[in-house]
C-alpha cells in the first residue's frame, strides 16, 4: 500500500515572516493572507519558529482592562515576555516542529497530535522550508472516493494475502467505511486484514462478517459424525 505523503498535500506556497519582522506587519500578513499563523524564518531560510494569531493575542491579554469589567490574566514569566515582544523572533513559538515531505499522513498526524501543534512546517535535508501541511491538508485523505479504496484494498490487501487463505474475502465501500466479508482459510487472518484495510488511506472505519472455513468444515464435520 502507498500512503499519500506530506510532500503530496502541503501547500508549496507558503505565507513567512522573518525574525526582525515587526508586530503590526506580522499582523497585516495574517490579515491579508487569511491565515491564522505563518513560518518564522532565520537568514538561511530555516523556520525557527511559528507565529500566530494566539502569539499575537497574548498582547492584548497583557494590557489592564481599565473600565474594570475583565479580571486581569494571569501570565507565566515565559508568557508575560512574549507578550512584550516586538518582532516575530520575540512573540514565536520555538523552535519549529517540522516535517518532511516523504513522510506519511499517519506520521504528520502522529507529530501534531503529540506536540499539541495545528500545522508542521515541511523542510528539505538542509532544513531549507518546502512548504507547510496542516490538520485540514491531512483531512483531505478522507476525500477519497470509495472506488478507489475498494479498488486498492482488493489490490493491494486481498491480493496481497489470497496465497495465505483470503482469496474468498470481499469489501463492501460506503463513506469511508469497509465492510468485509466473506471466508478465510485460518481465523488468525481476520485481525490481519482488518488491520491492513484500517491502514488504507481514506479509510473511517473497518468491520468484518468474515468466517473461519476451518471452523466451519470442524463443524461439518462434527455433524455428520454425530
Amino acid at each position: 500500500m502507498e500512503h499519500r505523503t506530506v510532500g503530496e498535500l502541503m501547500t508549496r506556497q507558503v505565507v513567512s515572516v522573518q525574525l526582525d519582522t515587526p508586530f503590526k506587519d506580522i499582523a497585516q500578513t495574517l490579515a491579508d493572507k487569511a491565515v491564522s499563523a505563518v513560518p518564522v524564518l532565520d537568514s538561511l531560510g530555516r523556520p525557527a519558529g511559528i507565529v500566530s494569531e494566539a502569539d499575537l493575542l497574548r498582547k492584548a491579554a497583557d494590557r489592564s482592562d481599565l473600565s474594570g469589567r475583565t479580571p486581569l490574566p494571569h501570565l507565566e514569566a515565559w508568557e508575560q515576555a512574549r507578550a512584550e515582544g516586538r518582532t516575530a523572533g520575540e512573540l514565536m513559538s520555538a523552535p519549529a516542529v517540522c516535517a518532511h515531505p516523504d513522510w506519511t499522513v499517519v506520521e504528520a498526524a502522529r507529530l501534531m497530535e503529540v506536540q499539541g501543534v495545528k500545522r508542521l512546517p515541511v523542510v528539505d535535508e538542509t532544513e531549507a522550508l518546502l512548504g507547510i501541511v496542516s490538520r485540514s491538508d491531512l483531512l483531505r485523505v478522507f476525500l477519497r472516493q470509495d472506488t478507489a479504496i475498494q479498488e486498492e484494498i482488493s489490490r493491494e490487501v486481498v491480493g496481497r494475502t489470497a496465497r495465505l487463505g483470503a482469496a474468498g474475502v470481499t469489501a463492501d465501500v460506503v463513506q469511508g467505511q469497509v465492510t468485509l466479508h466473506g471466508s478465510v482459510d485460518e481465523a488468525l487472518l481476520i485481525p490481519v486484514l482488518v488491520r491492513m484495510c484500517a491502514g488504507v488511506d481514506g479509510v473511517v472505519s473497518v468491520c468484518e462478517d468474515l468466517k473461519p472455513a476451518v471452523a466451519a468444515g470442524s463443524a461439518e464435520g462434527s455433524g455428520a459424525h454425530s
